[in-house]
């Protein structure tokens, strides 16, 4: 009788080894927390406050600035505030002559308080901000320039201003998105806002029931 042919192997599959890709992640995240959690061992030290960053909305903003330079020394830098002769006179009236008060109009909005300038506080090696703007609009300006200006390596130090009843609070959503488009920015370096109006708006605007 003759022998029944015996098939080839096949040829077996090398096993996967388990657990490389999890280890590994642990690992870069380790790596990220040391390195966070040694920054002061590497980064150079900030130095002391170099200019006051007063975000524009509310004269109130702009008086505490004054109130600021004139007791520290600073310089003021205000993003889109007042108009150009209130600001000079009050800002005079502290003391403050033309050369310590820049104004500076190109803001809309908190994210481009930020984006606007601070490319020039860099190239001017400002390293350290005072923050002025109101206590409800402090979380999201906050959030917003620690993400801008940090990419700069620029540290900010908040100064709220109360506002008592004046106070309108802002969601979570708001602060979150806005913190959202901030990055967005450093990543891409436009305005995601921005420019999906102008890529989609007058799209939107036909769509409307006339």
């Amino acid at each position: 009788m003759a022998a029944r042919p015996v098939p080839p192997r096949q040829p077996q599959r090398p096993r996967r080894r388990r657990g490389r890709r999890p280890r590994r992640l642990w690992w870069l995240l380790g790596g990220v927390g040391l390195l966070w959690l040694t920054r002061g061992l590497w980064l150079p030290p900030v130095p002391p406050p170099q200019m006051i960053l007063v975000l524009g909305g509310d004269v109130e903003r702009e008086r505490v600035a004054a109130d600021l330079a004139r007791r520290d020394g600073l310089p003021v830098l205000v993003s889109g505030g007042s108009n150009p002769e209130y600001a000079h006179w009050l800002f005079g009236r502290q003391g403050l002559d033309a050369g310590r008060v820049q104004l500076d109009y190109r803001a809309t909005d908190t994210l481009s308080n930020f984006t606007s300038v601070v490319d020039e506080l860099k190239r001017a090696q400002v390293r350290h901000l005072l923050l002025v703007t109101s206590s409800d609009h402090m979380d999201r300006a906050l959030l917003v320039g620690r993400v801008v200006a940090g990419s700069r390596g620029i540290s900010l130090t908040p100064v709220p201003v109360p506002c008592g009843q004046r106070c309108l609070p802002e969601g979570r959503s708001k602060v979150w998105g806005d913190g959202a488009r901030a990055a967005l920015w450093v990543l891409t370096g436009r305005d995601v806002r921005g420019w999906a109006a102008a890529r989609f708006g007058p799209l939107l605007e036909a769509l409307q029931p006339r």
